[in-house]
C-alpha cells in the first residue's frame, strides 16, 4: 500500500527533512513537504536554493508556510490533503533555532520558539488525526526532539524548552491515537552534520562521539523510514535516541 506523507522543514538539502523526503520517496511514498525558507535566511547558514531543492526532489508538492501563525498547520495539512489525498504519513522534522541562555533569552523568543516547535507539533499531529482514514493504510506520527531530556542544552534555553515540550509530549499523543492504530514516535538524531554548527562545536563533539564523527542526515532519515514502516507498527509513545553514543 502506498503511503502518503507530509514531511515539514524541507528547505534545505543539506538538512534532515530533505533526507526524509528523498528517502521516503524511494520506497515509493508519495510526499509532500512543507518549508519556511525566510527563518533559514535569518540563520548564519543562510537559506537554500528553493528551486534547486524542490528540483532535487523531483517537485512534490510544496508549501510554505510559517507555523508561528496557529492556523497554520491546519491549513498546512489540509492543503497536502488536496494534493495527495488522505495523509497516512506525518513527520514534524521543521524546527526553529534559537541560541539565548537565561541571561540573554526574552518573553518573545520563549513564546515563538513554543509556538514553531510545540504548539504546531501538536496541532500538525491534530490536524493529520482528524483527516486520517484507516483505509488509507496504517497511520504514523514521527517527531523531532533534540537532546534536552538526556543532559543540558546551555546557551539555548528557548529551543531547549520547546523540545522538551515534543518529547514529553509524545507518549500522550499516542496515547491518544492508539485505538486509530496510528503510531507516534519521537526521534533524538543526536549531533547531525547539517551544516549548521561552527568548525569549533564541531571540533568538540566529535571528541564525546565514538565514531569520531556527528551523524548524517541519511541516518536519521533510516530511523524515520523504520518509524513510519511496517516493521515498527508495534512501536508507539517512544523517544528514539539514535544518537551514536554520544557521550556528554
Amino acid at each position: 500500500m502506498t503511503r502518503t506523507v507530509l514531511v515539514t522543514g524541507v528547505s534545505r538539502r543539506s538538512g534532515i527533512g530533505f533526507a526524509v523526503a528523498t528517502r521516503l520517496a524511494a520506497r515509493g511514498d508519495r510526499v509532500a513537504v512543507g518549508s519556511w525558507s525566510p527563518h533559514d535566511a535569518e540563520q548564519s547558514w543562510g537559506a537554500d536554493d528553493a528551486d534547486a531543492v524542490l528540483d532535487e526532489l523531483g517537485r512534490p508538492p510544496s508549501f510554505e508556510v510559517d507555523l508561528a501563525d496557529p492556523d497554520a498547520p491546519r491549513a498546512l495539512i489540509d492543503s497536502a490533503r488536496d494534493a495527495l489525498g488522505p495523509l497516512t504519513t506525518l513527520v514534524v522534522n521543521h524546527a526553529r533555532s534559537s541560541a539565548a541562555g537565561l541571561a540573554e533569552v526574552t518573553a518573545a523568543e520563549l513564546d515563538r520558539s513554543f509556538a514553531v516547535n510545540a504548539r504546531a507539533a501538536v496541532l500538525l499531529t491534530q490536524a493529520f488525526a482528524a483527516q486520517y482514514e484507516p483505509a488509507a493504510g496504517p497511520g504514523a506520527v514521527v517527531l523531532f526532539t533534540s537532546g534536552q531530556h538526556r543532559g543540558p542544552m546551555p546557551g539555548e534555553v528557548a529551543y531547549a524548552l520547546s523540545k522538551g515540550a515534543v518529547q514529553q509530549i509524545t507518549a500522550t499523543l499516542a496515547d491518544e491515537l492508539a485505538d486509530r492504530d496510528i503510531t507516534v514516535n519521537c526521534l533524538n538524531p543526536g549531533p547531525t552534520d547539517t551544516g549548521w554548527a561552527t568548525p569549533e562545536l564541531t571540533e568538540r563533539l566529535t571528541h564525546a562521539l565514538p565514531r569520531g564523527r556527528w551523524g548524517t542526515p541519511d541516518e536519521a532519515a533510516a530511523v524515520v523510514a523504520w518509524l513510519t514502516g511496517p516493521d515498527a507498527r508495534s512501536v508507539t509513545g517512544q523517544t528514539i535516541d539514535a544518537e551514536g553514543g554520544f557521550r556528554r
